[in-house]
């Protein structure tokens, strides 16, 4: 059974990990940064918005796990910021590892969200989905997300 949990202080070095090298991939593929100034910026940003990690105020950190009598097993990470004054969520980062994607975890990870965030007296969930993650879409199109505007960016100055 999939189970959301809040992120230790221990597990957050290795969600930055992950997180940096995904998000530095978005950044070099999506605004044609190389590959190690995209590295930093997406350090730089993470920095700015978790500068107290798993204790950083507003942020909600969660671990995505399967568990049994024997042991639990991480499969993605979730991470989101709950606001009561607007009734809204935002979801900047939700990640299924790829040996776990393809059994309908994505999908049992946003109705648990979804379920907790209801009780929690939250109306709306925000999110934003990178152009070419064609997978991503399909997921948050096939749980009732729609589409209510377009990033656009173009690069000036560089030849």
């Amino acid at each position: 059974m999939l189970t959301m949990r809040p992120m230790r202080a221990d597990e957050f070095p290795a969600y930055l990990s992950y997180f940096i090298a995904d998000y530095a991939a978005e950044i070099a593929a999506n605004f044609g940064l190389s590959a190690e100034a995209s590295s930093i910026k997406a350090s730089e940003e993470i920095a700015a918005n978790l500068p107290d990690g798993v204790s950083t105020p507003e942020a909600s950190l969660i671990c995505l796990t399967l568990a049994d009598d024997a042991r639990e097993q991480l499969v993605g990470y979730l991470w989101y910021s709950a606001k009561s004054d607007d009734r809204s969520a935002f979801v900047y980062d939700f990640y299924i590892r790829p040996e776990y994607r393809g059994q309908g975890l994505g999908r049992q990870a946003l109705a648990l969200l979804e379920t907790e965030l209801t009780q929690a007296g939250i109306e709306q969930i925000r999110l934003r989905v990178a152009a070419d993650n064609d997978g991503a879409k399909r997921l948050y199109e096939n749980t009732g997300f729609r589409v209510t505007g377009i990033n656009m960016s173009k690069l000036i100055g560089k030849k």
